[in-house]
Order: C-alpha cells, then sequence, then structure tokens
C-alpha cells in the first residue's frame, strides 16, 4: 500500500464512520476501486479505528469529563443513568460480537461483497428518508430507546448498512430530541470499537505490520483522525438541522453504483 492509497483510505475511514453513509461499505468500495487488500493487515485496521475514537474523544471531552466524573459519585444520578443506558445499547452488538462474529466475518469475504454493499447501502438510504418524516419530541432518550438503538448498532455490522446512520435514524424515529440522538450515538460506540480492536490484538499477529510499513499506517492515522474530527462536528449540526434527507440521496446513488460495477 502506498502513502496515498493509505491517505485515501483513512479518509474514507473518518468520512463515512461518521456521516450516515457506511464506512464498512465505503471501505469496500474503495478497496475494489484502488485494487489494495486491507483487511488482512491487522495494524492499519487498528490504526485507522483508532483514530476515529480519538476523533469522538476529542470533540466529547467534555461529555465524557462530566460523566466519569458522574460516576465516581457514585449514586444514581443522571450521568450514571446515561452510562447504563450506554451499556443497554451495547447488549445487542456484545451477543452478535461473542455468539456469530465468525459468520459477519464471512461476509466480508464473500465474492459479490460489491453487490452486498450495494444493495445494504439502498436499506441505509430508506432508513435515512424516513426520518425526513419524523416527529421528534420533547424527550430523551429511554432505557428502552436505548436498547433498540443497540439493536440498529448491531444491523449495522452489514457492510453498506450506515452505523450513525441507523442509529440516529432509529433515535429520530422514536421521538427523540435531536441533539440528544446525535450526542447518544457517538458516544454509545466507543467501548465496542475500542473493544474489537483489543480482542483483535489479542487473537491475531500483530507482526504483519511491516507489509505495510509504518509511513503508510501513520499517514492513513492521521487522515482518518482529521476527517473523523471534522465530520463528527459536523453531522452533530446536520441532524440538529434535519439534513439527512441528501445523505439519503447519496447513499441511494451509492447503492446503485455499486449494483452496477458487481454486474
Amino acid at each position: 500500500m502506498s502513502a496515498i492509497e493509505a491517505l485515501i483510505l483513512g479518509l474514507v475511514q473518518g468520512l463515512t464512520e461518521f456521516l450516515p453513509v457506511s464506512s464498512s461499505g465505503h471501505l469496500e468500495i474503495g478497496r475494489q476501486l484502488l485494487g489494495v487488500e486491507t483487511t488482512d493487515n491487522l495494524t492499519f485496521t487498528v490504526a485507522v479505528h483508532g483514530a476515529t475514537v480519538l476523533s469522538t474523544i476529542v470533540v466529547f471531552r467534555k461529555d465524557i469529563a462530566q460523566l466519569i466524573m458522574g460516576l465516581l459519585a457514585f449514586k444514581w444520578n443522571q450521568e450514571t443513568q446515561y452510562t447504563a443506558k450506554i451499556a443497554v445499547s451495547m447488549i445487542p452488538i456484545a451477543i452478535v460480537g461473542v455468539f456469530f462474529k465468525d459468520y459477519v466475518e464471512a461476509l466480508f469475504s464473500t465474492e459479490r461483497i460489491l453487490l452486498l454493499v450495494g444493495f445494504m447501502l439502498l436499506i441505509t438510504a430508506s432508513l435515512l428518508a424516513f426520518t425526513f418524516y419524523a416527529k421528534t419530541k420533547d424527550k430523551d432518550i429511554s432505557f428502552k430507546d436505548a436498547f433498540i438503538i443497540g439493536i440498529a448498532q448491531t444491523i449495522a455490522v452489514l457492510p453498506g448498512i450506515s452505523r450513525s446512520g441507523s442509529t440516529i435514524a432509529t433515535g429520530l424515529l422514536l421521538g427523540n430530541k435531536r441533539e440528544s440522538v446525535a450526542r447518544f450515538s457517538f458516544l454509545m460506540v466507543l467501548i465496542p470499537i475500542l473493544g474489537e480492536n483489543v480482542l483483535s490484538l489479542l487473537k491475531n499477529d500483530f507482526t504483519s505490520a511491516d507489509s505495510i510499513g509504518i509511513i503508510p499506517i501513520s499517514i492513513g492515522f492521521i487522515g482518518a483522525f482529521i476527517s473523523g474530527l471534522l465530520a463528527c462536528r459536523a453531522m452533530i449540526q446536520l441532524v440538529k438541522r434535519g439534513k439527512l434527507i441528501y445523505f439519503a440521496i447519496y447513499c441511494a446513488l451509492a447503492g446503485f453504483i455499486a449494483i452496477a460495477f458487481s454486474w
């Protein structure tokens, strides 16, 4: 992998992790167009995902600090309840990660991956389009809502289903406030991504880093971090303004293009 290819894939990862267009789907499309293989190199995968986690922490640093301080009070306060809701949202993805991880990984190795990505992007487009008609209420996310949003996050393990798109769309369709949904969607993903990376490091051989090299990996990390930082902040504003319909149109076009290229 060259430095330019690493930069492109890093930028794609950072942008599509937060924008509701599916990072996994776009990375697969990018791999096909560039003719590079990244999924076999653990270091690059961990680096770009770690960069997006870091960008989330930077954007929500005050919120995270407030949650930690609330937890340290050892009371059933607002911060503790919010953290508990995040824990509830992780139950579905934890079940899939423990019992169905091999089946999910098999989807990414199918020969018709572009066809799968194309159809899943169309589903993402449909979810985002529905939010155009969603009527939000002046209510915060409940424990029941948190679990349902967690199910939406679990479905997003499929390549082409946007994690942020599915969770934000689900939260809005449940009638939650736009700002609350955006905040919850981004904070709930921190532990699953970190956990997945740690498990990958423990399960696989880390010595394969030399196959790509430190410079491309570093460039990919920086690209993913900067683009993720910008995309995360932009997405918060877009959700507040209800501008997701434009991403629905984009995902529909990208889905049809991916299907066409698969044939």
